[in-house]
């Protein structure tokens, strides 16, 4: 039976009911993460890359107001080419479905409503985190605790490095967020492959990862197992670029007073402008790694029957 308040894909939805495995992944990386025309390439080259796996994709998104768990072809173009697509958090999606919105899911909300579908993995670009000023601000990320409440297996590369990566990783630790890297223990900065700080623990394959799942369920525990996935060193910025134009990215956010909410849009703006968009071709190098890798964790999971 259909979860009140969203609609699942009919693919997405055989698929649940046969075992099939499933990956979810998130929209707003094509409503507010890529430029058009480049953003609905990569979304469909995603589901794409999904299927040539043996997975079905379920794409999250609102439509009229209605989360999607398997947005259609045309929904996808739909989303990526409407200047009116809202970004929704979890805490957006009653106000979006009152007001009958367009929108993209965050991390949170698209895992949440994974969750609600039965899908099991998802992967994304980068997670939210804890800012550089949350002691201040107390400024974190809505990811955090909500994947604390639910128990998926989430690819990610890390946070992006624009956020305070050693909070980040307290916070996880608070939360009783599992973290494994794959086949390292330096946990990626999203734009680069270490970001200086390492992690306890690496798993060396899909079906590690899944058994991990497994002992976790079995174990009753109910938050995520978040993957690092770091993007292959030949793809990241060359770290001395990376140091160098966030130095001054955060120099320039102080100096004109940008705070709150639109600290991450003002960073992330001027580190693609300055890269040259180079950090754009990163974003989608890492997003395609964690769709690969996603589909493979899927696989694992569903071959445990």
């Amino acid at each position: 039976m259909t979860p009140s308040g969203l609609r699942i894909a009919d693919e997405v939805q055989d698929a649940a009911d046969r075992g099939i495995p499933i990956l979810a992944l998130e929209s707003t990386i094509f409503t507010h993460g890529l430029p058009r025309p480049r953003n609905l390439e990569v979304a469909l080259e995603a589901e794409d890359r999904v299927r040539a796996a043996g997975v079905v994709p379920a794409t999250i998104g609102v439509v009229d107001g209605t989360p999607v768990v398997g947005l259609s072809r045309a929904e996808i173009e739909r989303l990526s080419t409407t200047d009116e697509a809202v970004k929704l958090s979890l805490r957006d999606l009653p106000v979006a479905a009152a007001k009958r919105l367009d929108g993209g899911t965050t991390v949170a909300a698209t895992a949440y409503l994974a969750h609600r579908a039965g899908v099991r993995v998802f992967s994304t670009g980068g997670l939210g985190g804890v800012h550089r000023d949350a002691p201040q601000t107390f400024d974190e990320s809505a990811d955090l605790p909500v994947l604390a409440t639910l128990p998926l297996v989430v690819v990610s590369a890390g946070v992006k490095s624009i956020l305070d990566i050693p909070l980040t990783l307290e916070r996880l630790e608070t939360l009783s967020l599992t973290v494994v890297g794959y086949r390292t223990t330096d946990y990626p900065g999203f734009y680069i492959a270490d970001s200086g700080f390492d992690i306890e623990y690496s798993v060396d394959s899909p079906a590690e990862i899944a058994a991990v799942a497994a002992a976790r369920d079995a174990l009753g525990i109910p938050s995520t197992l978040l993957v690092a996935n770091p993007v292959d060193a030949a793809a990241q910025l060359p770290a001395e670029l990376h140091d160098e134009v966030l130095g001054r990215a955060l120099a320039d956010a102080a100096a004109q007073g940008v705070s709150g909410h639109d600290t991450t849009p003002f960073l992330l703006d001027y580190m693609q402008r300055e890269t040259g968009g180079r950090s754009l071709d990163v974003n989608v190098a890492v997003y395609r790694g964690n769709v690969s890798l996603g589909a493979e964790i899927a696989a694992a999971l569903a071959g445990q029957g």
